[in-house]
């Protein structure tokens, strides 16, 4: 899974606009990309998972101010769960988890989660020979949800299939804010456009089940959660320039 959402990250980014401007004054332009980053959790959500790879989109547009608004999602993945004892209850005396025909089956678990914000940004120049690129400042809030992902491949578990998985996926959703400040660089000629820099993210989130089968006992907290991301971030802008005029000669 890994490996296929990078090979499609790498794919999109090779899929740039042989794009070109001349002279070095800020632009007003619509711009779109594709980015891959790394979180380190914390907060509440450290106690559930680990680190988070991230892949997404962005698509904005940035004025001659050098203002930019726009949407980004982020899609994450990870295999890294601090959960504990989730299935223990399933476990027979031979220490395995049967499925439908009473043979051991394998059981998996991955965290999964999703963002999508709306953000407003300010780009700093650095120079006077391209406006379009400097030190960029971001801010963002949305919507974040993140849950187990559970997999028994061709094994048929009754007590964790369909609906019963609920009872172990830990939904999680609520709003989320986050920060981003870094380097980006629009090309004045050329394909070669990217930002790269650090986020900080902060989700206000809530449990959204209402009982846990593996800890039937004790209850589901309605309190709400602060879970936090610390990461990395690289992109490579996809910028649509306009067009420059030709000028025609003749005799």
């Amino acid at each position: 899974m890994k490996d296929l959402l990078l090979i499609v990250l790498i794919s999109l980014c090779t899929c740039t606009l042989n794009a070109q401007v001349s002279g070095s004054a800020a632009v007003a332009l619509p711009v779109v990309g594709v980015h891959y980053g790394g979180a380190f959790s914390g907060g509440e959500l450290a106690e559930r998972y680990g680190y988070f790879n991230r892949v997404g989109f962005t698509a904005g547009y940035k004025l001659k101010s050098n203002w930019s608004f726009g949407i980004e999602s982020d899609f994450w993945f990870s295999d890294n769960v601090r959960l504990t004892g989730l299935f223990d209850h399933l476990i027979d005396d031979a220490g395995n988890i049967t499925n439908d025909l009473g043979m051991p089956a394998s059981v998996l678990v991955y965290p999964r989660g999703v963002h999508a914000d709306a953000y407003v940004g300010r780009l700093f120049p650095l120079n006077q020979s391209n406006r379009n690129s400097g030190i960029l400042v971001q801010l963002s809030g949305g919507y974040i949800l993140h849950r187990l992902r559970i997999e028994t491949n061709d094994n048929v578990v009754p007590q964790i299939e369909l609906d019963y998985k609920k009872g172990y996926d830990r939904l999680t959703t609520g709003l989320n804010t986050q920060q981003f400040i870094g380097y980006s660089f629009l090309n004045n000629r050329g394909s070669a456009s990217f930002y790269a820099g650090l986020y900080f993210q902060q989700g206000f989130t809530y449990n959204r089940r209402t009982i846990n089968f593996d800890e039937p006992n004790v209850p589901v907290s309605t309190a709400r959660r602060l879970d936090l991301q610390t990461g990395f971030r690289i992109g490579w802008y996809i910028p649509f320039y306009s067009a420059e005029p030709r000028e025609y000669y003749y005799n």
